[in-house]
């Protein structure tokens, strides 16, 4: 994959993808949304990938919408807007809806749409000088593409504030509210990225994806009788797939399953 705004590393089963526009504090324009959008799909669909990071070359992890794209876009009709934001609510879904698990790597300060990248994430961890800020109303504009993401993240209570008030909030009070996962020394951030990773691959590679799907699809529904049986559905067909036989035969064995030697 060539990319013009992204650099991709890969060790081992884990995939880096580098925002690396760093002239510009990350911001993202169509190219770069594009751009994310491709390379998402990309390792989302390969399968030596088990684990994609997110991260940003430079001070800011992301300053949200592109200046130069702002001011192309301020001379759109509104079925043009509409499109072009069209395309920033896919790669967000895109994201958001990878069978690999997620993680942000926030070492700088994230503004505006940045968020939509941290919150789509399955896993945020940030060092803790980052600064973190909604600021869309201050220009007359709403965080709607973003927003199923970032409520999702941080509480409707939370999104009640900082969709309103635009004011600025810090590491620790995104680790309070559940923003982020974990906040740590910058020196010391790759080695909590890289710690989560381990983490990660231990587990199942199938069985993370029905979790990421069983997540997306019963958070908030009622536990009624057919919740209970769409969850007793799912564990049945889990337990019976290649990794759910594998990973029951390994335990009862004392040996380690076979995807921690792939």
């Amino acid at each position: 994959m060539n990319f013009t705004t992204l650099e991709i590393v890969q060790q081992q089963h884990v995939a880096t993808i580098w925002m690396n526009r760093p002239d510009v504090r990350n911001a993202f324009d169509e190219q770069s949304i594009a751009e994310l959008t491709k390379a998402f799909h990309a390792l989302d669909q390969d399968r030596d990938v088990r684990v994609i990071v997110l991260a940003a070359r430079g001070p800011a992890f992301s300053a949200g919408a592109d200046l130069n794209w702002m001011k192309r876009v301020a001379g759109y009709t509104e079925a043009e807007n509409r499109a072009d934001a069209q395309a920033l609510a896919e790669m967000l879904h895109v994201i958001y809806q990878s069978s690999k698990p997620t993680i942000a790597r926030v070492q700088g300060d994230c503004y505006a749409g940045g968020n939509g990248l941290v919150s789509a994430c399955d896993i945020a961890i940030a060092a803790d000088g980052v600064e973190f800020c909604l600021t869309e109303v201050r220009l007359g504009l709403i965080p709607a593409t973003i927003g199923p993401y970032v409520i999702r993240a941080m509480g409707e209570r939370a999104a009640h504030r900082y969709f309103l008030t635009a004011e600025r909030f810090n590491a620790p009070e995104a680790y309070r509210l559940g923003y982020v996962h974990q906040v740590v020394a910058a020196e010391a951030l790759d080695e909590a990225v890289t710690k989560m990773t381990h983490h990660l691959l231990a587990g199942s590679p199938h069985a993370i994806d029905e979790s990421k799907r069983l997540i997306r699809e019963i958070a908030g529904e009622p536990i009624d009788q057919h919740l209970i049986a769409d969850t007793a559905r799912r564990i049945g067909e889990v337990r019976v797939a290649p990794d759910g036989r594998e990973g029951i035969a390994a335990f009862l064995e004392k040996r380690k399953p076979s995807w921690l030697t792939r």
